[in-house]
């Protein structure tokens, strides 16, 4: 899927009606054949290039062709309930020429949104700005990651179900995937500072791309952090699921034996044999105060051995 805009007032515009050529930004939304054959021949992009951007598992990279400069970006990718707690990461190619930007994406996102876009001055600006709204992309699935952390934590302190350790591990799997995606993001953009007057940013933005850098290393440290401690605690969590489970048992052989001891008095009186007691007018209530004192005596000793 092809669309089109320009940047008319200082603002991105759609401009389906314009033609590929007059566009001054192509947006390609996991190109078909034709699409493809488009972007191969008339754009000279390179075909293993326009592979790596819808490739989930191709590394960030920058590479400057006379045409244009390629720049394949590792982002968030848009979370669903079938994901089961796991959030991916997926790539996205930016080839920036000197008249036009083009865009391709495995999947439709909402891409030109939030206040960075509110005003646009030239394709450069753009460019980096999309790279700026994928940092915060990832900002906002890791603080929402930490939440989620939080709230199984509670849970867990309560339960003994597997199901929430099953989830810790498939956060645990996130940020590794999200700290390697980030991390390997920020050489590209180290590159990127590097080719800036070859590119021929601005000093505008260049300052921009300084804060991207910033951005992009805070948010490395942040997801460091968090699949640290979510590592370092897996164990104390995995811990409390078996105390938890322990005192569950504890506490249903405490009932079971307690059940034993008057039972076994009760038997012991219940046998087809002479026994004591057998003639006597109050045996019923002699043999039920024995198996009450039983059990009393097996509640003291349990106080008593602090079991």
């Amino acid at each position: 899927m092809l669309k089109k805009y320009i940047i008319k007032n200082n603002r991105i515009e759609e401009e389906n009606s314009l033609s590929p050529e007059q566009a001054g930004i192509l947006l390609f939304v996991n190109p078909q054949a034709e699409e493809q054959k488009y972007l191969i021949d008339v754009l000279k992009i390179d075909e293993h290039t326009l592979a790596s951007a819808m490739d989930p598992e191709e590394l960030p990279r920058l590479e400057t062709e006379p045409e244009h400069t390629a720049l394949i970006l590792n982002r968030p990718r848009n979370y669903s309930g079938k994901d089961q707690l796991v959030f991916r990461v997926a790539s996205m190619g930016l080839f920036l020429y000197k008249d036009k930007l083009v865009i391709v994406l495995p999947e439709e996102i909402p891409l030109f949104i939030g206040k960075r876009f509110n005003t646009v001055a030239d394709l450069d600006e753009v460019f980096l700005k999309i790279i700026y709204n994928a940092i915060s992309h990832y900002l906002e699935h890791l603080r929402v990651i930490n939440m989620i952390t939080e709230e199984i934590e509670d849970k867990m302190t309560q339960s003994m179900d597997n199901k929430y350790l099953l989830n810790l591990f498939s956060l645990e799997k996130s940020l590794v995937y999200y700290a390697s995606a980030i991390t390997a993001n920020g050489f590209v953009f180290e590159k990127l500072r590097n080719f800036s007057n070859r590119i021929g940013l601005s000093e505008q933005n260049k300052e921009m791309l300084d804060d991207i850098i910033v951005e992009n290393t805070q948010s490395q440290k942040q997801a460091e952090i968090y699949s640290n401690i979510l590592a370092s605690m897996m164990d104390a969590r995995a811990s409390i699921v078996n105390n938890n489970l322990n005192l569950l048992v504890k506490k249903l052989n405490t009932i079971t034996i307690w059940i034993m001891v008057p039972t076994f008095v009760v038997s012991a009186f219940s046998m087809n044999v002479a026994i004591p007691l057998s003639k006597h007018p109050h045996a019923f209530l002699i043999i039920m105060g024995l198996a009450v004192l039983s059990v009393w005596c097996a509640v003291l000793y349990w106080k008593y051995r602090k079991w």
